[in-house]
């Protein structure tokens, strides 16, 4: 199966090691990180999204008319916006990048950060509004008659939009989480369900969840899966560990002198997400899995969003990436600490191992169908040939 990579749109310079040197948006800033992956093999990046940060919708806009493959992932808070002006937000852009739009769904983890625009459900009444949300956009964007609906959370009438996708029958939907209510909202409607980097074994059962619930909903397909690392590579294993611990007391540092901010919930409080909380657990129980998976820079961050690292040379990040990508994983997420030279680094020394070894499985798969095929064939012509015999 083809294997895609998402990067990171950030908008401004800082990370959990650097802090910020420009403004929240900067355009030249955002415009050569984009160009970073779309010169070094990406297929997308992720415009995120935070209640006090720049809209990612215009962000992406602006992307969008000055790139020419880079798809768009773009994410959105069901709170922020009426579902039937959402869904010609994410067609007109889809217009604009002719095409290259997939929108990324998020429920909200934390009450703080969701209450800071006015989001005042509980966890479970927000994973039931944003399924109902999707249901309403992706009816939008393919309907071209009037439709009403009436909800638990939305109620109109007689909708029907003037501008639809180039994508036919609609862009993509992407959704994450980890608790039972993600896992049946994201069975039921994602096209990509995305989880963050955990231990092989832990993502597998994730992935037997995923799935589990889609058959729950009645699907007879399965959403494909993403995972999300942060790669730290060096030319050979012992420089990307010293890296790696240079990472982790730089964020350290930056957290103890208090200039960093946490982003979803008040400093000095636990996360309410089962995505934060399995983090955090799993780095209580080890620093290393597997081949490469490193899990202190997740317990420096408290828990954050794609926080677990995966350390080595870039072969040996690439191998690891491969261990994912065996187990069902087609969309890999990495973002490093120093944005535009991880982004080129990566690029051009781990993206062209993966895709090579990719090809290679798929050849072997193709072969091996094909064997499979002509010995049935065979077989049939015996079974034709033994009954003509006998007659």
């Amino acid at each position: 199966m083809p294997v895609e990579f998402l990067g990171i749109a950030a908008t401004a310079d800082g990370t959990e090691t650097t802090a910020r040197t420009t403004a929240a948006f900067d355009r030249d800033y955002t415009l050569r990180l984009a160009r970073a992956h779309e010169d070094h093999g990406w297929d997308r990046v992720l415009f995120a999204y935070g209640s006090g940060a720049p809209d990612p919708a215009p962000a992406a806009a602006f992307l969008a008319a000055r790139l020419d493959t880079l798809q768009i992932l773009l994410a959105h808070r069901p709170n922020v916006s009426y579902p039937t002006f959402a869904a010609k937000t994410f067609a007109t852009l889809d217009r604009i990048s002719e095409g290259r739009l997939t929108v990324h769904f998020i429920t909200g983890g934390n009450d703080h950060e969701q209450q800071r625009e006015g989001d005042f459900l509980t966890k479970d009444e927000r994973y039931a509004r944003t399924r109902e949300y999707i249901g309403i956009v992706k009816k939008a964007w393919t309907s071209r008659e009037p439709f009403d609906h009436e909800g638990a959370h939305y109620r109109f009438n007689d909708f029907v939009s003037d501008v639809f996708p180039v994508q036919q029958p609609r862009p993509g939907v992407s959704f994450g989480g980890s608790s039972a209510a993600a896992y049946a909202a994201g069975g039921a409607e994602a096209d990509v369900y995305c989880l963050w980097g955990e231990p092989l074994a832990r993502t597998a059962e994730q992935i037997e969840r995923v799935k589990e619930a889609a058959r729950a909903a009645g699907r007879e397909d399965v959403p494909r899966i993403q995972v999300a690392f942060r790669p730290i590579i060096a030319p050979t294993e012992e420089l990307a560990w010293e890296k790696a611990h240079r990472t982790v007391d730089a964020i350290r540092a930056r957290r103890e002198g208090g200039e960093l901010i946490r982003r979803g919930r008040p400093a000095g409080t636990a996360p309410e997400n089962a995505g934060s909380r399995r983090l955090l657990e799993i780095a209580e129980a080890g620093e290393r899995y597997d081949r490469a998976l490193w899990t202190p820079t997740a317990a420096a961050t408290g828990g954050a969003g794609n926080s677990n690292a995966l350390v080595g040379t870039p072969e040996t990040v690439a191998q690891a990436l491969l261990d994912y990508y065996d187990l069902g994983v087609d969309i890999l997420s990495a973002r490093g600490y120093h944005l535009v030279d991880d982004a080129i680094d990566f690029g051009r020394h781990v993206i062209p191992i993966v895709r090579e070894e990719v090809a290679k499985r798929d050849a072997a798969e193709a072969a091996k169908a094909a064997k499979a095929a002509d010995a049935a064939e065979r077989a049939e012509r015996d079974r034709h040939q033994l009954i003509a015999v006998q007659a």
